[in-house]
């Protein structure tokens, strides 16, 4: 079943009746606290705020897994494949698909529901399309969030897509329990474009499309791709990442690649290093929120509105140094 499209957040709604109904797995309600924690007022922030605390609790059992990779890989496909596998086995999927966005409007393409055909419609998964509004690493500015509320709604897999378009993907990487990289067969050119960065925080690169023609190309991937980690450092000394071949299309090996999934989690809670990793990304996450609303918190201070746009032009025109600018914006916030 295709979840709603999104609504606008519920003024006056009680956030404990909101918040029972969520863990319920009442569908159109994570659609609503979804937008909810997306919008920028500041009334609904304070309200989301007061959800999330309120259904905290029930937040932190899932799978949260980030996947990558640039356009033309087969995430979507990938995605909507391995989701069905992993809903016919009893698992309930959500999946936060980042689009790009509109630099001018902030709008995003939200074509990911209909690239997934089967999970679209199976009453066990959840898909929610957000723009990234220009967020570095492709990951919508409240993608966090959202995940503790599918998660609080029931759902014990959290795939996170994001756009992949050469950004930085550190973002999310710091935000999900395992970061997988999908990649195209022809490694020889593509080791020449990709970023080392993306290489160094992969837990696993999965060489797509393996199937028909295209499998020798994706073995032969695959191996330059081995050969390229052996000269990297580990993102984790206790975990090195496997590099397989998969056909999403095909449901080729995607099994697979659930199963390293598995193993690298089970891996990590055994040697303490799975709520270590989550512990940190939480102080991450405060350290980001806290910076988010000094930034609000300096745009809306009636103190440097006005004072801003004379600032920003002077230093623009070079008839004042960035420091002095800062030195000034800091006089007038009294920091």
């Amino acid at each position: 079943m295709a979840d709603p499209a999104p609504v606008k957040p519920m003024d006056g709604t009680d956030i404990n009746a909101m918040a029972e109904r969520l863990r319920a797995g009442d569908r159109s309600v994570l659609a609503r606290a979804i937008t909810l924690v997306e919008s920028r007022r500041q009334d609904h922030q304070q309200r989301a705020h007061a959800l999330l605390q309120a259904v905290l609790p029930e937040t932190g059992h899932a799978f949260r897994v980030g996947i990558t990779g640039v356009p033309g890989v087969g995430k979507s496909t990938t995605i909507d494949v391995l989701g069905a596998n992993l809903t016919a086995a009893g698992r309930k999927v959500a999946v936060l698909a980042v689009d790009p966005s509109s630099t001018r409007s902030g709008g995003s393409i939200l074509g990911d529901k209909t690239r997934m055909a089967r999970l679209a419609v199976d009453p066990n998964a959840f898909i929610r399309p957000s723009p990234s509004a220009g967020t570095l690493g492709g990951v919508a500015a409240k993608t966090r969030e959202s995940m503790l509320l599918c998660e609080a709604a029931g759902f014990d897999v959290v795939l996170v897509e994001t756009v992949g378009i050469g950004q930085s993907e550190t973002a999310v990487s710091e935000m999900v329990d395992f970061f997988l990289v999908l990649m195209l067969p022809g490694a020889g050119d593509e080791l020449q474009g990709i970023k080392k960065g993306v290489l160094e925080i992969a837990d696993m690169i999965a060489v797509n499309k393996a199937d028909g023609d295209g499998k020798a190309w994706a073995e032969a991937a695959a191996a330059d791709y081995r050969a390229a980690l052996n000269i990297l450092a580990p993102r984790d000394p206790n975990w090195t990442p496997p590099v397989i071949t998969v056909s999403g299309l095909a449901n080729e090996n995607l099994d697979g690649l659930w199963r390293q999934i598995e193993q690298h989690r089970e891996k990590m809670t055994k040697l303490g290093t799975f709520q270590d990793r989550r512990r940190t990304q939480q102080v991450s996450w405060m350290w980001s929120m806290l910076e988010d609303r000094l930034m609000a918190s300096l745009k809306n201070n009636p103190a440097t509105a006005e004072r801003l746009p004379e600032l920003e032009k002077a230093v623009r025109e070079g008839r004042l140094s960035a420091s002095f600018a800062v030195d000034e914006i800091t006089g007038l916030m009294k920091l």
